[in-house]
């Protein structure tokens, strides 16, 4: 068997992803594709955090809009993650994986609260660790907390699996002369106001240095196609 590239891996999930053509809720086929490839990385001895973004039910900025003050907005976004944090993990563990559902706001009817040294442990024991509520604060994006959490588990790379193969100079829908970079720097990000993750986001692993792997989740095999170092998607690293 082929040895993985990544030992420890931080992969982001957008709530929209789970939802498939449906838009809005779950389509548990796809759920079940994503799982399955979270699955065989595990097999493979990878260490796997998770977090899930919370828009196939309610985005704080976007749906809240002008109708609801903005931090309330962005508590209920928060609860979304944990409804798609426990969706999946329901799914992981009907396909025999060990998974722990973590909160950065406490709620232990439901999830373990967030610890560092205790997600940290279970990743060395094997288990998914699936991270809920982003970061805990209001203002921030779950990319954010992705970037957060990788940097404080110390994971190797962040898989940021989007709606869209890779970054492009422009948005490839509206600009049919858009291109795909193979690989880009964090600067150029940021720079470009590249629409990867926000600038917070990039920010922050930039300064920690850990390089995200943006690929399209389309075919959730590409989980492990990333982890296993195929060339697929755009890499966001250094200069």
């Amino acid at each position: 068997m082929a040895t993985p590239k990544y030992k420890r891996v931080l992969l982001k999930i957008s709530g929209e992803a789970l939802a498939g053509d449906k838009k809005r809720g779950y389509d548990f086929d796809v759920v079940g594709s994503v799982c399955d490839a979270i699955k065989e990385c595990v097999k493979m001895g990878v260490q796997v955090g998770v977090v899930v973004g919370g828009g196939n039910f309610w985005r704080g900025l976007k749906d809240g809009a002008e109708n609801m003050q903005r931090v309330r907005a962005d508590h209920m976004g928060m609860l979304a993650t944990v409804m798609n944090a426990l969706a999946v993990s329901d799914v992981l563990e009907q396909k025999g994986v060990d998974v722990r559902v973590q909160t950065a706001i406490e709620m232990r009817g439901v999830a373990e609260p967030y610890v560092r040294a205790e997600a940290v442990r279970h990743l060395e024991a094997g288990r998914v660790v699936i991270f809920g509520c982003g970061t805990g604060n209001p203002y921030f994006s779950t990319d954010t907390a992705a970037a957060l959490r990788a940097v404080e588990i110390d994971a190797d790379v962040i898989l940021l699996a989007k709606n869209i193969d890779g970054v492009y100079s422009a948005d490839p829908l509206k600009d049919p002369a858009a291109v795909k970079y193979d690989r880009i720097s964090y600067e150029e990000v940021l720079a470009k106001r590249l629409q990867v993750m926000d600038s917070t986001a990039t920010s922050l692993s930039m300064d920690n240095n850990v390089p995200v792997l943006v690929f399209a989740l389309k075919d959730p095999q590409n989980i492990v196609r990333a982890v296993m170092g195929e060339t697929i998607g755009t890499v966001v690293g250094e200069q």
